[in-house]
């Protein structure tokens, strides 16, 4: 996830900011800003830099503000870039002043809600600040984590408990097949082409991932500081669906929690979908079911099903209970391939972490150009 400021007092030393480009790009940022008008922004940017932290803070709540002025999409390019500058500022001045944690969330917010122009800077200060070392914890504590942890992990529901907490009809329709190593020409052959499901083990299991992300101590030395952006609620169709931005260690306190579904917390979104860490139920309805599901109406909502699988209103969607669909058990070490176009639910059935990775077919004149 990230990068720089750090030991130094004051207007802090390193890459931030330290060398004839990194200057000029905040010099001229700061003329941008005048333009704008944000004669208030740079005064306090330019104390900022003597290592004023207050003026900091007021830098970043301009930047802040701006952001949030309207539409997305209106805002002015400039204004995301002095929003980064300002966070570099902040955490600069909290590194220095040993305050680690603050300075991390400050780098993160300027990666998340910034610019592009400073985004070196922001990287670098993240590398350097987390190369420092997490902030020491109770040793009994982490000792308490990992255990629990562990145990949330090697639970293993047998099949009667997993069909109670799935939506009806589950595993009783048509398996997802599952191959074993398959060759790229067979799974391109057999099932890209072909747009058919598949689940394939034995690809993954050389990923050091498979085994350092079940240690939650690792975990948190790595990442337990950073922000990350977040959704909760069972999906963002519910009243309760909101988005936030909260620490990693947070969220892995959360994903172990199952007491309140609506604080179930995600962090993403599928084509191939990798299991690394527990076990996930995923059902999947091809493309051709679409209008018998019923998308909504709306254009950003198109691609996303009215129906609650797991409290069908038959009356108000007769056609969905009888419509066929594959599903299968996703354990740990394997990838499910998601053709385009199909919809999917997931539910997990334990403490779990997965990748996804993308892909669209490449243009003739875009492969040219690679």
């Amino acid at each position: 996830m990230g990068s720089e400021p750090g030991g130094g007092g004051g207007s802090g030393s390193g890459s931030s900011g330290s060398g004839g480009v990194g200057e000029e790009r905040r010099a001229a940022l700061l003329r941008r800003i005048t333009e704008e008008g944000g004669f208030a922004y740079v005064s306090s940017a330019e104390k900022a830099a003597c290592g004023d932290l207050r003026a900091a803070e007021a830098a970043r709540e301009m930047a802040w503000e701006q952001l949030h002025s309207g539409p997305w999409h209106a805002v002015v390019p400039a204004w995301r870039d002095a929003y980064a500058m300002a966070c570099l500022h902040v955490a600069e001045l909290r590194a220095g002043a040993g305050d680690r944690r603050e300075a991390l969330r400050a780098l993160d917010m300027g990666l998340i809600m910034g610019g592009p122009l400073l985004r070196g800077e922001l990287d670098a200060a993240v590398e350097r600040i987390a190369a420092e070392g997490s902030e020491k914890r109770r040793e009994e504590e982490e000792k308490g984590d990992a255990e629990r942890w562990r145990e949330e992990l090697a639970k293993n529901q047998n099949l009667e408990e997993v069909l109670q907490a799935l939506p009806k009809k589950s595993l009783s329709c048509k398996i997802i097949e599952k191959r074993s190593s398959m060759s790229l020409e067979t799974f391109i052959s057999d099932h890209f082409l072909r747009e058919s499901p598949v689940v394939i083990s034995g690809c993954i299991d050389h990923w050091p991932a498979r085994t350092k992300w079940k240690d939650i101590e690792y975990l948190k030395g790595i990442a337990g500081d950073r922000t990350v952006p977040v959704e909760v609620g069972k999906n963002y169709l519910c009243t309760e669906w909101k988005q936030e931005l909260i620490t990693f260690s947070q969220f892995l306190e959360r994903i172990w929690c199952t007491d309140c579904p609506a604080n179930l917390t995600y962090l993403a979104q599928h084509p191939l979908f990798d299991q690394v860490v527990g076990r996930k139920y995923i059902r999947l309805y091809p493309a051709s079911v679409s209008d018998d599901l019923y998308p909504h109406a709306e254009s950003m909502l198109h691609n996303t099903s009215q129906v609650d699988l797991d409290n069908i209103d038959s009356e108000e969607f007769p056609r969905v209970e009888n419509l066929d669909f594959m599903d299968c058990i996703l354990d740990e070490g394997e990838m499910l391939y998601i053709p385009p176009k199909w919809w999917h639910y997931v539910r997990s059935l334990s403490p779990s972490f997965s990748v996804s990775f993308w892909w669209s077919a490449m243009s003739p004149s875009s492969s040219e150009r690679t």
